[in-house]
């Protein structure tokens, strides 16, 4: 009997049959489900779609068309700039601090543009910059977000747990840098966000290391009671010198518990549409698998070994197999340790490797999501077995803002 699996390989097979390898395909199904788990999981909030999670216009605008979803998380304010232009979105809120000062010429350069971008900002030293580069009485007002650092630091700070991201922790700093930005001419203070890299982005169940899981949880609850009362603090802190109109914080892997915080108006999602390999190891919540690459067989090195064309598309973190993608079709391959995921070949073993012959697909998940359409110019879009559109990536439009 045919297993899901096997199902899937023939599907996708049948789909691509008229393709050379490498590509990638995006499985329409399985994305706009993924979509609708994760505006339920929002509990009624509204899910802001990372786009640097998405990498794809035609993508981002077809999350953007579902119920729940609205506005977009940019990862550089030139591509915040460009989403804008294109009509994709008249909400950009860029996820980091920039000094990219072409383009802060040209937000400020243009009121309507000025109005749809939001700057993160988490010191006055990136006021200056801006300052620097437009000066206040110059330009339009421009919209900042203030970036709350959401990492865990129990023992008094003697142990850090979470991402380095900004220096404002407490609710005083923010407070005091959002007194500081609203006495700056030229800024209009409309948001706050916290991202729990900890929890958001942190699988809560690595296959085959229980310990280290139960660990993880732990630190997780721990985590999530402090920042509920902190990130409530912080917000009441902002508000005495600002009417906010946003508060975001969350990614897939919190989106449920992330919108249960009462302080938080809305949550920002992207990895959870393509379902990369990171999120296997997630027990509240494992978004279906949609986004595939195919690597060609092209010899047969030894008895129970298949080797494929490519195959190494590395994923950013820390260097472990984590970040390796997976083969995963036809089920039974895996990686040889002393060569992992090779840049124009990559070796396969396992009980199916025996059954590959020179020619045959064998399709891999990424470890991370976005980061798959910096390797393709393309994304093929499947429904069922047959192949409906194929778009481009921001690659493939000659894009690549990092």
């Amino acid at each position: 009997m045919a297993t899901d699996s096997d199902i899937l390989r023939e599907r996708l097979d049948r789909a691509t049959a008229h393709l050379d390898p490498p590509y990638a395909v995006l499985d329409l199904t399985a994305f706009d489900a993924n979509a609708a788990e994760l505006a339920t999981r929002s509990g009624g909030k509204p899910v802001r779609a990372a786009s640097k999670s998405i990498r794809c216009r035609e993508l981002t605008t077809r999350a953007l068309r579902r119920p729940g979803w609205s506005g977009v998380m940019a990862f550089t304010l030139p591509e915040a700039i460009w989403l804008v232009r294109a009509g994709v979105t008249d909400d950009a809120l860029v996820a980091y601090p920039t000094a990219d000062r072409g383009a802060l010429a040209e937000l400020a350069a243009d009121p309507a543009l000025a109005a749809a971008v939001t700057l993160m900002v988490d010191s006055a030293e990136q006021l200056d910059l801006i300052d620097a580069v437009s000066p206040p009485g110059a330009r339009p007002e421009l919209r900042v977000c203030l970036d709350l650092d959401a990492s865990w630091r129990p023992l008094r700070g003697r142990v850090h747990v979470g991402v380095r991201r900004s220096p404002v922790h407490s609710a005083r700093a923010a407070g005091a840098l959002a007194a500081a930005v609203t006495r700056r001419p030229g800024f209009r203070l409309v948001g706050l966000m916290s991202y729990e890299a900890q929890i958001a982005g942190l699988g809560d169940a690595p296959p085959g290391r229980a310990v280290l899981g139960t660990a993880i949880r732990i630190a997780q609850r721990g985590s999530y009671r402090e920042l509920l009362a902190r990130r409530s603090a912080a917000v009441a802190a902002v508000r005495e010198h600002a009417d906010l109109e946003f508060v975001n914080g969350g990614g897939t892997g919190s989106v449920a518990a992330t919108s249960a915080d009462p302080a938080v108006t809305e949550v920002t999602a992207g990895s959870g549409l393509y379902g990369p390999t990171l999120f296997d190891a997630y027990r509240a919540w494992r978004p279906t698998p949609a986004a595939f690459f195919a690597c060609a067989v092209v010899r047969r090195p030894g008895p129970g070994l298949a080797t494929v064309l490519g195959g190494g598309w590395i994923a950013s973190g820390p260097a472990e197999s984590t970040r390796l993608p997976r083969p995963w079709l036809p089920t039974g391959l895996r990686l040889i340790g002393t060569e992992g995921a090779g840049e124009v070949q990559t070796p396969l073993a396992g009980a199916a490797a025996a059954t590959l012959r020179v020619g045959d697909r064998v399709w891999f998940r990424h470890a991370k999501a976005g980061e798959l359409a910096e390797h393709v110019n393309e994304l093929h879009l499947v429904e069922g077995d047959t192949v409906v559109a194929t778009v481009p990536t921001y690659r493939g439009e000659g894009r690549a803002f990092l």
